[in-house]
């Protein structure tokens, strides 16, 4: 199976773009981040013509996530748990059945931060830090998970050019990267 990850920035700008690498990279699941619409204006018509179904989980002009599968999806959930007043939609999971058994898909687009410190970053420690809790809950259910999308991280040094640049960017702070570590750990 081939799952794909794309941050569109936007799905009415690039739909060209996308129906070009959805017909050359042929994903059997494409997760999209930034889609930037809302969901009954997100352009269904074109994507299922190339034998994809839709969920998405989207806002006006900004954030918004999807995921495009060959495959049925069951057990669709729109946005991260644990905070009922979040309104960011940049969250979604669904479960596909693969020939070798269930597999729950999370396709994220993580908080940018910026500027650093304040609201917009402490937002984006708290959203990580209710991936974590999801993620956790996720391990207990003992069953096969992907988490993918746009995690706004920048892991190690040799994960960007020039650090100088990046030092004082929320995808690059302590604090981030050890949010982060402790998700995958």
């Amino acid at each position: 199976m081939k799952i794909a990850t794309f941050n569109i920035n936007g799905i009415k700008a690039r739909l060209p773009a996308l129906l070009d690498w959805l017909s050359e990279t042929m994903p059997d699941i494409a997760m999209l981040q930034e889609i930037k619409s809302v969901d009954e204006l997100f352009p269904r018509e074109e994507i299922e013509a190339l034998g994809y179904q839709i969920h998405t989980h989207g806002m006006k002009g900004f954030n918004g996530v999807a995921i495009l599968s060959k495959y049925p999806l069951e057990d669709i959930m729109r946005g991260l748990p644990g905070d009922s007043d979040d309104i960011q939609t940049r969250y979604i999971e669904a479960t596909v059945i693969t020939n070798k058994g269930p597999l729950r898909l999370c396709n994220l687009y993580l908080p940018n931060g910026n500027p650093t410190p304040g609201p917009k970053f402490d937002y984006k420690l708290k959203w990580m830090e209710r991936l974590y809790e999801r993620t956790c809950a996720l391990i207990k259910l003992e069953e096969p998970f992907l988490l993918a999308g746009d995690f706004n991280i920048i892991p190690q040094a040799e994960d960007c050019w020039d650090t100088k640049v990046w030092e004082s960017d929320a995808a690059y702070l302590p604090e981030s990267r050890a949010a982060y570590r402790k998700i995958l750990n």
